[in-house]
């Protein structure tokens, strides 16, 4: 199942005293191209995260919002640095000997003063950390996917939609062509008698002049193609996935046999029909940019 790649995912997980939850959203881009962010604490997990992603996502802009708490009482402690405290007491003594100032410092004040008090974080289990945060990606991954695929259906519904009106379109220049062929022959033929005032006309010449127009207007060889064209379309639109760059390949090659046939009609329904391909060939390539 071909998959779009506009998606989003979201999941929330809580595991003990710890909570996860992570959040993704993609657009269409060449590459896949990803974009993290998280607290610094889970920073070590970045490269795991995007090794984790290439498993549900091969192309596409994506960004991920990743937020973690730890809800247990002890996820601090408190540090007392005694020795600095000494030294900041030290040289306040020192100020006021020396600029015969009040020594007013209280113990209050003191502990506010910088890295007297600190509050140092508890180190946590990485492979539990990891575990959590796992969980909660592969939630969020899994329902990114499915959206991703349920767009996708959507985009290959349309695209089959567009190739049967082209199907339409190429029979109605296939069915044209000989009646294009009969007409200029009949003109010709008009033309002459009305030159040579019916004097004998030689059928070999208004042959030889029908083969030349002919030859100049042919477009078998372009109807072919695009009818090849389709079938592999439609014949990619089956294939699991990864098949973006290849539909917009055969897209650009339909669009070349289009302007082919374009340039050659003389004729003003093939010119219609020409111009219909190329638009319904230029609605397909805009589908094509937003699958995987």
């Amino acid at each position: 199942m071909i998959k779009s790649m506009t998606g989003y995912g979201r999941c929330e997980i809580q595991k003990d005293s710890r909570k996860y939850t992570v959040e993704l959203k993609s657009v269409n881009h060449r590459y896949l191209d990803v974009n993290i962010r998280m607290p610094k604490k889970l920073n070590f997990f970045e490269t795991a995260i995007r090794n984790l992603l290439k498993q549900y996502a091969n192309r596409g802009k994506v960004d991920i919002f990743i937020t973690y708490e730890n809800l247990s009482e002890g996820e601090g402690v408190l540090k007392y640095n005694a020795s600095l405290a000494g030294e900041y007491l030290k040289y306040l003594k020192q100020m006021e000997e020396e600029f015969s100032l009040e020594n007013d410092v209280k113990v209050s004040a003191l502990s506010r003063y910088p890295e007297i008090l600190t509050l140092e974080e508890q180190c946590e289990d990485e492979e539990e950390l990891w575990l959590g945060l796992k969980d909660a990606l592969t939630g969020a991954f899994q329902q990114f996917v499915e959206t991703r695929t349920a767009e996708g259906r959507h985009l290959k519904e349309d695209i089959l939609e567009k190739l049967t009106g082209m199907e339409k379109l190429i029979a109605s220049v296939e069915e044209r062509s000989p009646q294009i062929m009969a007409e200029y022959r009949e003109k010709l033929e008009t033309k002459v008698k009305e030159l040579l005032c019916d004097t004998q006309i030689e059928e070999s010449r208004i042959a030889a002049e029908v083969i030349l127009f002919a030859d100049k207007i042919c477009t078998d060889e372009e109807v072919v193609r695009l009818k090849s064209h389709v079938l592999n379309m439609r014949k990619t639109l089956e294939e699991k996935e990864g098949v973006g760059r290849k539909l917009d390949f055969i897209a650009q090659e339909m669009n070349r046999e289009a302007n082919t046939i374009l340039s050659k009609a003389n004729d003003l329904e093939v010119s219609n029909y020409a111009i219909g391909l190329k638009t319904e060939i230029e609605k397909i390539r805009e589908q094509i940019q937003n699958i995987e």
